[in-house]
């Protein structure tokens, strides 16, 4: 199937929208109005832009208020009609979007709009043009595909049909079920966008809060895949309105919006019964290679600089880590206990960060197949001789992200000089639990599709917290096994000269089966642990009445509490080391998949009091 998105998605002018557009290998575009006004290019050279850069224009929009209105109204919109028919054949389009109707003169009269609708169609087709009309989910009369799709159908003109956009149906929980039975000619064009499910005027919601597929809440697979056993042959659309998209560079958000697309895609043909030999399957290109399941982390690797490096070696020490190995050629050291590894890379000047983190699977060399499918950037590497050979892609945070297979012969431990073994568990750290990565404001959605995307991961655990510094987002995603968790935290806007003396904090957060003989042992090795304030445990007291003894030890050792039914959660952190990052232990009781989010607002006030004190 075609790919197209409509400029109103990305940032730019005109020309940096359409040079975007085919570099992200899309086939065609929706050109917007507001756009082409802003352009000082005229439709004929904007047409011979696109040709040159192989988009079709597929769409012209919008056109709007112009059904069940007064006859005198209605003459001057056919005159507006047809200048936009005209220009839509200059610009090389055959299809025009008509919106339906907001305007105080519209009335509620079926007959009169379907009439109305019949006389546009004429006088489309007169310019060689087709009608696509579409359902407002805030039009004055016509709110529901089902009452558009009546108006297609009573208007009965060949040039007259139905453009369905997932936003305006899904977000008015509309019934989905009939659209395949509407008829495949009268199906004019399809628009796609993903949101989050919020409680708001519906306007608002569409033009500041929709997603590319794959970064919201709405069932976009079912959606699509009943379009299309309905006969729709035409372009799989974009046509999202987002703040953050229409600021963001438009090269990178139209890769963004091209990821999405793929994995619609590859979810509407695992939807499709025996897929292989089904028609709605072969309509699209060959899917990527499934995701493999992940085993959890194989590392994670700390960017430091000489300062910081020392302060995470005496920290990893303190905490019962040991110093088992040397990179052969790079300066790059590895620490472990039980089977949680961290690589300290001296190689750049970042005064401590999480560089980049390898995910532990079966299939390595299918996951970076998978990965250059979706359009995931691949990482230069320089290899040594007999090193392996790794793959390695880019986060949108920049995060490098490896495959590995640790326990293969040409695995990537082969790299190290080995001195040492992990031996027994110091401080009873067991494995690495999850990875909490922060996340630029404008790079937020685009790093929960990524993410999802590349490891079959689903979000969950969605969360704002008011923040001492300002409203933060936290969203979690996971594979179903719960073997691979990464925690996505990102402030809402950007911050100026006013934040928080540790902006944007990361952390790597180890697993224990015992939070107390962790915290008596990182006591006894002399490990810097957080402060947390008497007032959280006096909080705790009155909320959860918990046992005594219970809340004195958490009170003694700095351990936070959370808990989901029976379920428990105890967590304790470092202070900061270098500039952003800290180190987390837990407990999780069966049942318990949470991140503790609840206290994260302790924590960061803890931490800046806590960073603040150790520069002055």
């Amino acid at each position: 199937m075609r790919r197209s998105i409509a400029t109103v998605c990305l940032s730019g002018t005109l020309e940096d929208k359409l040079a975007a557009a085919a570099g992200a290998g899309f086939d065609g575009v929706e050109i917007f109005e507001n756009d082409l006004l802003a352009c000082p290019l005229t439709p004929e050279e904007i047409a011979g832009r696109c040709a040159d850069l192989g988009l079709a224009v597929e769409l012209y929009q919008p056109f709007r208020d112009f059904e069940a209105v007064p006859e005198e109204l209605h003459r001057r919109n056919l005159r507006r009609a047809a200048h936009k028919f005209a220009l839509a054949r200059r610009l090389g389009a055959d299809t025009v979007l008509v919106c339906s109707s907001v305007a105080p003169e519209a009335v509620d009269d079926d007959a009169l709009a379907a009439a109305q609708l019949r006389a546009l169609g004429e006088l489309a087709a007169e310019h060689g043009v087709r009608v696509a009309y579409e359902a407002l989910a805030w039009g004055k009369h016509v709110r529901t595909w089902e009452r558009s799709a009546e108006l297609v159908l009573r208007a009965d003109h060949p040039a007259v049909g139905l453009c369905l956009d997932s936003f305006h149906v899904l977000s008015r929980g509309g019934d989905i079920a009939g659209i395949t039975e509407f008829p495949a000619e009268k199906l004019f064009f399809l628009q796609l966008a993903d949101a989050p499910h919020m409680r708001m005027d519906v306007l608002q919601w569409s033009r500041h809060h929709r997603l590319f597929p794959g970064q919201g809440a709405f069932d976009l697979a079912g959606f699509t895949s009943r379009v299309l056993a309905a006969g729709y042959e035409g372009p799989l659309s974009l046509e999202v309105f987002n703040d953050v998209f229409r600021q963001a560079p438009p090269g990178r958000a139209a890769v963004d919006a091209m990821r999405s697309l793929i994995v619609l895609e590859e979810a509407c043909v695992r939807r499709a019964p025996a897929t292989a030999d089904t028609a709605e399957a072969r309509r699209f290109a060959e899917p990527p290679p499934p995701a493999p399941a992940p085993e959890g982390f194989a590392f994670v690797e700390l960017a430091v600089d000489a300062e910081s490096g020392t302060e995470v070696a005496r920290t990893l020490a303190a905490t019962g880590f040991a110093h088992i190995g040397q990179h052969r050629s790079k300066p790059v050291e590895l620490w472990q206990q039980g089977d949680a590894r961290v690589l300290l890379n001296a190689t750049g000047s970042s005064r401590a960060a999480i560089g980049a983190f390898a995910v532990e699977t079966g299939d390595p060399e299918g996951a970076a197949r998978r990965a250059t499918a979706l359009l995931a950037p691949a990482l230069p590497r320089t290899r040594g001789a007999a090193e392996a050979d790794l793959t390695s892609v880019a986060a949108p945070d920049g995060t490098a992200v490896f495959f590995c297979r640790t326990g293969a012969a040409d695995g990537w431990l082969g790299d190290f000089i080995l001195s040492g073994s992990p031996g027994p568990g110091r401080t009873g750290i067991t494995a690495i639990d999850h990875l909490g990565l922060a996340q630029p404001f404008d790079a937020f959605d685009e790093a929960t599709l990524f993410y999802r995307s590349l490891f079959g991961l689903a979000p969950e655990h969605d969360a704002e917290l008011a923040a001492p510094f300002g409203l933060v987002r936290s969203r979690a995603v996971t594979d179903p096994r719960r073997r691979l968790r990464l925690l996505l935290d990102g402030t809402v806007l950007r911050r100026g000269s006013w934040a928080p003396a540790v902006p944007d904090p990361q952390h790597v957060v180890f697993a224990t089966g015992d939070i107390f003989r962790t915290a008596r042992a990182l006591r006894e090795r002399g490990a810097p642990v957080l402060d947390v304030p008497a007032n959280y445990y006096d909080d705790l007291d009155a909320r959860l009445a918990l046992d005594p003894g219970l809340l004195a030890a958490l009170r003694e050792h700095n351990v936070f509490y959370d808990r989901d039914g029976d379920a428990e959660y105890f967590h304790l952190c470092t202070p900061i080391l270098g500039s952003r990052v800290f180190f987390e232990f837990v407990q999780r009781s069966p049942g318990y998949h949470g991140y503790g989010t609840a206290n994260a607002p302790v924590r960061m006030a803890a931490h800046r009091a806590a960073h603040s004190c150790a520069r002055g």
